[in-house]
């Protein structure tokens, strides 16, 4: 493995931060060395300065592509963490749905908008769609639309195939869920049409301008601020201000905090799970 030399390391860690706003230690060389390891030896590259230099030149756009795809983190499971989900089931979204029924004319299906914001390859978006499945049976009263984006486009196209692995199907499933919803094809696990149909895909880097995207009553922000800089997280969570409904409801990861990131965020507690709505906003 070719060793990345501390100048390397420091101008790679400054230019990930620039592309995808994720901030890494500069104490971690192996972390470099071990997702870009690969990369450099496909690209035909010698040294990390060759690869760099690679990252300004008349294919940069694919070869950025390429080293967000490899940085960002893919951790991800069904259902993860559990108390987000039993939070969405028996709290959010019935307050929700009788918040948006009550102002409705009853002419038109209730509308319900979600937003998975890192769905790194889809299990968080995916198990959102079944929870609002069994939540509400029959979905022909309701207007539901569920985006999930990432950054990586790797992550994004198996999002959007909805296949899984033998080890990833495992990951937070249920073997209820399991048979309900997939379907096995080979080795693999395919997620079933009704629920695919129900989630739409986009590659989005959360630093650049995502208001064109519209509004939304729920947004899952969950372990991404953690890899950002004070200043960068605090861009971010201004922007979801801004495209969250004024009763809409904000989930992050459970080590997270918001506090002296947006004031305007104000923590609310159900159960051993915490969420956040904007100051003011009925609750």
């Amino acid at each position: 493995m070719v060793k990345i030399t501390p100048e390397e390391n420091d101008l790679f860690c400054k230019h990930i931060q620039a592309l995808s706003g994720i901030h890494l230690d500069g104490k971690k060389a192996y972390l470099l060395e071990t997702r870009l390891g690969g990369l450099l030896e496909e690209e035909g590259c010698a040294s990390y300065t060759e690869l760099y230099q690679k990252t300004n030149s008349i294919n940069s756009r694919l070869i950025n592509q390429k080293i967000i795809d490899r940085i960002s983190t893919h951790e991800t499971l069904f259902f993860r963490d559990t108390e987000p989900f039993e939070l969405l089931q028996h709290k959010i979204l019935p307050d929700l749905i009788d918040v948006r029924r009550a102002a409705s004319t009853g002419f038109f299906p209730t509308p319900i908008r979600i937003w998975s914001a890192a769905c790194s390859t889809g299990q968080e978006i995916y198990s959102i769609a079944i929870v609002l499945k069994e939540l509400l049976h029959n979905l022909k009263g309701y207007r539901i639309q569920l985006l999930g984006t990432d950054v990586s486009k790797r992550a994004i196209a198996q999002a959007a195939r909805g296949e899984y692995n033998q080890f990833e199907i495992k990951r937070g499933l249920s073997n209820d869920k399991l048979k309900k919803y997939f379907t096995r094809d080979g080795s693999t696990w395919k997620i079933r049409d009704e629920i695919r149909a129900m989630v739409t895909f986009k590659n989005i880097n959360l630093m650049n301008p995502f208001h064109d995207l519209g509004r939304f009553d729920i947004v899952f922000c969950r372990n991404i601020g953690i890899y950002f800089t004070m200043e960068n997280r605090i861009k971010l969570f201004k922007k979801i201000a801004g495209v969250l409904e004024k009763d809409g409801y904000l989930i992050i990861g459970a080590t997270e905090s918001l506090m002296n990131v947006d004031p305007r965020f104000k923590s609310r507690r159900y159960l051993r799970s915490v969420f956040y709505q904007i100051e003011n906003a009925d609750s």
